[in-house]
């Protein structure tokens, strides 16, 4: 007799491409994660999610182009605010305008429960909103000298 089923997923059985089968290939026009919402491109979410964060007071904004540095993702938005009501309510309104606007949400979100630094990552875009301590103390921009910086006030603007 097998083990129980204790309530969580179960995996399908596996073919021989170790796809579960009974499933086809990917089909390539089939939007992916990575792809869906690739109508507006990462610069573009960027601007759209700048721009919430400045609505909402959030500080010393910055956009950077990473994709030609680490080509997992294309752009960055760094901001911060001076308490965690405002890291979240930044979060809050960068999730909702890139929703209305752009049609996509995060694909994960992390740090929201001590919101230090929270992290919204789009697959081509992550938006990283600290506390101001938090991010003096990492220097994001400074990890990413690097990377071109982006004049985010005009992009995407309708």
């Amino acid at each position: 007799m097998g083990r129980p089923h204790l309530g969580g997923r179960r995996r399908p059985a596996a073919g021989p491409a170790g796809r579960p089968v009974g499933s086809a290939a990917p089909d390539p026009e089939t939007p992916t994660p990575r792809t869906r919402g690739a109508t507006t491109d990462a610069t573009t979410k960027a601007g759209i999610a700048a721009r919430a964060a400045a609505g909402k007071k959030g500080e010393e904004i910055v956009v950077l182009d990473v994709g030609d540095i680490i080509g997992i993702v294309d752009s960055f938005v760094v901001t911060s605010a001076p308490n965690t009501r405002q890291v979240r309510t930044i979060v809050e309104e960068v999730e909702e305008q890139l929703r209305e606007q752009a049609g996509v949400r995060p694909r994960a979100v992390e740090g929201l429960d001590d919101a230090s630094w929270v992290l919204l990552d789009y697959g081509d875009l992550v938006v990283h909103v600290f506390l101001s301590e938090t991010r003096a103390f990492y220097g994001l921009e400074r990890l990413w000298a690097d990377a071109a910086r982006v004049e985010w006030q005009q992009v995407g603007a309708s």
